[in-house]
């Protein structure tokens, strides 16, 4: 299975992004998919995640402002950003998870910055 990441780009503070994570094949069997980040210099963190049962988390910087959605017809995972601030600028990766297996997409670069 591959994950393909998309959506980053430039945005001022306050801005919205809609990150996609498109896999070559059916999510159903994933028990989780997952949006990190990475900042320059910082260690790759947690953002939000989605479980087969549609239970989701997110990290608390980000609670109130970002939506981690699927669309198992499509076989893709959204990650809807509002309200973006500077501090939100990162590579954002997609992980997906079946068993002990992890499948990690390319990063996608999103700046906030005026």
């Amino acid at each position: 299975v591959q994950l393909q990441a998309s959506g980053g780009g430039l945005v001022q503070p306050g801005g919205s992004l809609r990150l996609s994570c498109a896999a070559s094949g059916s999510i159903v069997s994933f028990t989780a998919m997952a949006w990190y980040r990475q900042a320059p210099g910082m260690q790759r963190e947690l953002v939000a995640a989605i479980t087969g049962d549609i239970r989701t988390h997110y990290v608390d910087s980000v609670k109130g402002r970002f939506t981690v959605s699927s669309d198992n017809a499509k076989n893709t995972v959204y990650l809807q950003m509002n309200n973006l601030k500077p501090e939100d600028t990162a590579v954002y990766y997609c992980l997906g998870r079946r068993g002990s297996d992890h499948y990690w997409g390319q990063g996608t670069l999103v700046t906030v910055s005026s």
